[in-house]
């Protein structure tokens, strides 16, 4: 029998052609790989993203922030087209020196400043309206504990079981099983708490909400990773069911699921209401 076991180099160095569906734009180091500027828009924020899991997070913030009422929160979304590595542009990573989608300008004040991860958008943009955050030291607390639990489970789900399941050039039986298992935990964790409690923070639907759904609303609508619902056996986690399909028939969450995606009914840029209203 072949023996396939990988022993590591004594120092590793960059192989261009791992292989896998993003092997082009994967690299080791940082910074720009080429002189792009962003286009800016008319709107007080500037947003710099693609449709996936971690982008909708944010239109769908916009989104709610504008259904609520809050005028203000107007806001031009552009593509950046991550297989064609837009995000290595030096515009993009003047915005976000990680290179990674989402990235916001906001430009509501005196000076234009960045907020890049989706977690600090989200919370920027709550504290600067004063929404979908609670107001009391609890409710702040339980709010932020379960934003910061998303936002280290997104790797685990994209990076880890995603790749390994979707996207690895070769199928594995180790990483496979190590993050799927992982990732059924993490859903677990959820399924327990949304049996608890209508919404993650509690009774009030909050950036946690907003920034979890973003991942676990694209598993449970059987969007994620061709056949990954049955492969997760989602339809058992009944409390994260329930707990989406509200979430889904949203107003906010309808409309920022739209954006900065392309397809029949989708909205590849997003620069006023009507634009998505054209859809709707």
């Amino acid at each position: 029998m072949e023996d396939t076991t990988y022993t590591p180099p004594e120092v590793w160095t960059w192989d261009k052609e791992s292989g896998g569906r993003f092997a082009n734009i994967n690299r080791p180091i940082a910074g720009a790989t080429h002189e792009k500027e962003l286009p800016r828009g008319r709107h007080p924020f500037q947003l710099y993203s693609l449709g996936t899991p971690n982008g909708q997070k944010v239109t769908i913030m916009f989104e709610e922030l504008l259904a609520a009422g809050h005028a203000e929160a107007e806001y031009d979304a552009w593509m950046i087209e991550i297989a064609n590595g837009d995000q290595f542009g030096s515009g993009f990573v003047a915005i976000n020196p990680n290179s990674k989608i989402p990235a916001l300008l906001d430009c509501s004040g005196s000076e234009p400043f960045r907020v890049f991860e989706s977690g600090a958008i989200l919370l920027h943009l709550a504290e600067k309206f004063g929404a979908f955050i609670p107001t009391d030291a609890k409710g702040v607390a339980e709010c932020l504990s379960w934003l910061m639990w998303q936002m280290s489970t997104a790797p685990v789900i994209g990076g880890g079981f995603g790749h390994f399941y979707a996207y690895a050039p070769e199928k594995y039986e180790y990483p496979i099983n190590r993050y799927t298992m992982e990732t059924k935990r993490i859903i677990d964790v959820a399924d327990r708490r949304l049996g608890e409690e209508r919404y993650l923070a509690g009774d009030e639907y909050t950036i946690a909400d907003i920034a979890t759904y973003g991942w676990l609303g694209y598993l449970a609508r059987g969007e994620a990773y061709g056949d990954a619902f049955r492969f997760l056996d989602m339809a058992s986690y009944t409390n994260v069911a329930r707990w989406a399909q509200e979430l889904g028939q949203r107003k906010g969450v309808m409309r920022g699921t739209k954006v900065n995606r392309e397809g029949d009914g989708l909205l590849r840029e997003r620069h006023q209401a009507q634009d998505i209203d054209a859809l709707m």
